[in-house]
């Protein structure tokens, strides 16, 4: 009998461990799939479910701008199995809709920073405009008959798009689609004729015939695009957008479970072929600790505010 119960003791102890080394966690994107946050996740949910002993499953829930994903993320248990890849979008869909389900500072817990990356506009090869000089004048004598595309109300590539219009000081429409892929494929058929996207997921259509690109839109010349200039060298002083991107959890997650994962995917940031693969995105891995991504966030979302302002997006 003791032999008996010591077996039982030893098969339950077993099952216990390998549901442990089975665990599932979801990395949600709240875009659908093809655009930058989607790419990202999976690059990084391989290497992090190594580390973590855990299984991650890429989950997207799209709508609302990023608000859609980022909301279930806030209403789900605090126990680091549901996480959100995070990026500007989620501070600019909080500021556009004052009847947001949550506030994009208090409602989360700062997981872990992944890196910045830069944004690259493009044009559709049917308009006359071979640079930024030439786009702007394009548009001043054409005020209201060009148009931009966005992943939706509310995305960063919306408010990158008004930004720059605002700067310009051009009369453009805003067309809206549901995801960065649509807006991309939108633009290859001439259907609308600018989009400033993230260099992330997007570097494959640089060289589609179909696509123009004029410039990168940040403050300096990025790596992977070396020889494409700023839109600040091109005719617009001082003009950049970028995003941060990161993994963020429900509010009131314990400390221990966010230290766990923040040093994972620091580490995950630190091997040279996901730096490499991170880095040919056009991305700028950056690996901080989980309090200084809370600082972070909470100046992103003043800044983000400001920049609503400047871009003349009126809230909801």
């Amino acid at each position: 009998m003791k032999a008996w119960v010591a077996g039982l003791v030893c098969a339950l102890a077993l099952s216990c461990v390998a549901q442990a080394q089975t665990s599932v966690s979801k990395i949600i994107v709240p875009f659908a799939p093809g655009g930058g946050q989607d790419v990202l996740a999976r690059v990084l949910a391989p290497e992090l479910a190594t580390q973590l002993g855990e299984n991650f499953i890429i989950e997207n829930r799209a709508g609302g701008g990023g608000s859609a994903g980022s909301a279930l993320v806030a209403r789900s248990a605090p126990d680091g199995k549901t996480l959100v890849m995070a990026a500007s979008s989620h501070m600019i869909s909080a500021v556009l809709d004052r009847k947001s389900p949550y506030d994009p500072v208090k409602d989360f817990t700062t997981v872990a920073h992944i890196g910045s990356g830069a944004y690259i506009m493009l044009v559709s090869s049917t308009l006359k405009a071979a640079n930024v000089a030439e786009l702007i004048a394009y548009a001043k004598a054409n005020p209201g008959k060009m148009n931009y595309a966005s992943a939706g109300v509310g995305s960063a590539t919306h408010l990158a798009a008004a930004y720059f219009a605002s700067r310009a000081g051009i009369d453009v429409v805003h067309v809206p689609f549901k995801s960065t892929a649509e807006a991309l494929n939108a633009l290859m058929q001439g259907e609308t004729q600018m989009l400033i996207v993230p260099t992330l997921g997007s570097q494959a259509y640089v060289a589609n015939p179909q696509l123009r690109l004029l410039a990168v839109v940040s403050h300096q010349r990025i790596a992977s695009l070396p020889n494409v200039p700023t839109v600040i060298e091109s005719g617009l002083p001082g003009f950049e957008f970028s995003s941060w991107f990161g993994l963020l959890g429900p509010a009131n997650m314990p400390a221990d479970v966010t230290k766990r994962i923040n040093t994972a995917v620091n580490k995950v940031l630190a091997m040279p072929a996901i730096v490499k693969a991170i880095e040919q995105q056009g991305i700028e891995p950056k690996a901080i600790d989980s309090a200084q991504f809370a600082k972070l966030l909470e100046e992103n979302y003043v800044s983000t505010k400001e920049l609503v302002k400047l871009a003349g997006i009126s809230a909801d």
